[in-house]
């Protein structure tokens, strides 16, 4: 069974999943648009690169690069080149909406916010892509969805364990801490991230981060070179993008997700930015 042709855009068809190998083809289905996840997928890359932006972080994997995609995230492929040697694995939004968020699942959600890339020792790469390959063949071994649903809570939470695991590892090696600047920056991002469709209020970001509105738009521009208003749109329109294309969601019910006063409004706001209406983006080849 190719499973790497099931992964679908939005979610998994089961309550977890794991393949390899996932094809330059598959990738390829990517790069024209953003795409948003309601699943959450890890990524163990052993061959090849890959160019991606995850939300607002643009980074390249490389061999040895582990990556994690919590749900909710838009992410989009840039580049691919190489011989591809990638293995994937995650859990639905269906499993993940009834699962019993223990505290190494809170731990893996946590310490992956606005860092959503580790790079592995070869050995620590080695060995997760044997476990890896077990988990391949105790998927084929139960060889039914009713099956396979009957481990699904062992497997989250021994994979969310071990994940919190190599992060904090990770994090060990590194001995040099962000500046206050960069720092804020990555406080501002993963609220931004969080928060985007709820409000693009830039005065309410700065008291969530409790500093004045000047400062937070002084020391983003500073340290990006994009203002506040710009960053925050970039994931507003990215989001849009992502819904005119890959759903049959209406203009109107994709204005309220993103929690715009009417169409009319979303119409401008997206037009601002893009250079045509919602309609004529999603009409577009």
């Amino acid at each position: 069974m190719d499973r790497d042709k099931e992964i679908p855009k939005f979610d998994l068809p089961e309550e977890w999943i794991v393949g390899t190998d996932i094809s330059k083809e598959l990738l390829s289905l990517y790069t024209n648009f953003p795409c948003r996840l309601k699943c959450e997928i890890f990524v163990l890359c052993m061959d090849g690169e890959v160019e991606a932006s995850i939300n607002l972080n643009r980074f390249t994997v490389h061999p040895n690069d582990f990556v994690t995609i919590m749900p909710g995230s838009i992410f989009q492929i840039h580049k691919v080149s190489g011989n591809l040697k990638i293995y994937f694995a995650g859990f639905s939004s269906g499993y993940i909406g009834k699962a019993n968020l223990r505290h190494s699942s809170l731990n893996t959600l946590y310490i992956t916010i606005g860092r959503p890339l580790i790079t592995l020792k070869p050995k620590g790469a080695q060995l997760l892509e044997q476990y890896l390959n077990f988990l391949i063949n105790l998927y084929d071994f139960f060889d039914n969805v009713e099956s396979r649903k009957a481990i699904t809570p062992y497997l989250y939470d021994n994979i969310h364990a071990g994940i919190a695991s190599m992060y904090r590892n990770n994090k060990g090696q590194s001995k040099t801490a962000l500046p206050k600047s960069e720092q804020l920056c990555k406080d501002f991002t993963q609220l931004v991230t969080q928060s985007y469709s709820q409000t693009r209020n830039v005065a309410w970001y700065a008291e969530k981060l409790g500093i004045t509105h000047a400062h937070l738009c002084t020391i983003v521009k500073q340290v990006t070179g994009k203002t506040c208003v710009e960053i925050i749109s970039q994931m507003v329109i990215m989001d849009a993008k992502s819904q005119l294309k890959s759903t049959n969601l209406s203009i109107q019910e994709i204005s309220d997700s993103l929690n715009f006063a009417n169409m009319s409004f979303f119409g401008k706001y997206f037009k601002r930015y893009v250079g045509m209406s919602p309609l004529e983006y999603r009409n577009k080849g």
